[in-house]
């Protein structure tokens, strides 16, 4: 397997994805707790559509269905939703 497909296997794995469901956990604890909004509900959508996302980039990795070129798209994007989410995470500390 190529350097960029493990590297985006891995950031998808081991960052993106349980992200997600951490975020989508606490999501549905507001849901069962009747303390959601309807954005929580609009961001549960989100999020769920989001982790199928991430899902099928691990299936065109396994497939090996992209160029290296395109994986390497993919990872330089999810890593820049990391850097926002990251500075995000600052402003509000």
């Amino acid at each position: 397997m190529s350097d960029i497909k493990e590297k985006l296997k891995t950031v998808v794995q081991e960052t993106m994805i349980p992200e997600v469901e951490e975020y989508l956990e606490d999501l549905f604890k507001l849901l069962e707790e009747n303390k959601s909004t309807p954005d929580d509900m609009d961001a549960i959508k989100e999020m769920e559509s989001f982790l199928v996302e991430l899902e099928n980039i691990l299936l065109v990795i396994q497939e090996d269905k992209m160029s290296d070129k395109e994986y390497q798209e993919v990872y330089d994007k999810i890593m820049d939703l990391i850097h926002e989410s990251e500075e995000e995470e600052e402003e509000e500390a």
